[in-house]
């Protein structure tokens, strides 16, 4: 009696992604903590939760052991992190820099139409002549 579908005894073992850690390597920081906060207070384009994903999946390659692979993931989330950190924290500075700037430059502007327009109402001009 032969079935259609292989039996589990004569499957070939699965291949085992874990590699072993040396005794003197750390473990990879997955940043989740970074993660969490990003994506709670600045997820500036939703870099932040991009930033969870990444790290959830490398505590998981983690935990699992394959540690080249949560080294990688690693990576990535550090990545978006910095990037949803500096996109939350660069542009509103960046924006408020252009404000002053903007303000300062628009007074100027004003004192000196007030100063030509006063000068123009004052009739210098008809005196001169």
């Amino acid at each position: 009696m032969d079935t259609s579908y292989p039996r589990e005894e004569h499957l070939p073992a699965p291949p085992s992604k874990r590699q072993p850690s040396a005794p003197g390597s750390p473990l990879p920081r997955d940043h989740l903590l970074w993660s969490v906060f990003n994506t709670l207070y600045m997820n500036f384009c939703c870099l932040g939760f991009v930033a969870l994903a990444f790290s959830v999946k490398a505590r998981d390659r983690k935990v699992s052991g394959d540690v080249e692979a949560a080294r990688q993931l690693s990576s990535k989330a550090r990545c978006y992190n910095a990037l949803a950190t500096a996109g939350s924290v660069v542009l509103p500075l960046l924006l408020a820099a252009l404000v002053v700037t903007g303000a300062i430059h628009l007074s100027k502007l004003a004192q000196e139409s007030v100063s030509f327009f006063a000068y123009q109402l004052s009739g210098a001009d008809e005196e001169d002549k």
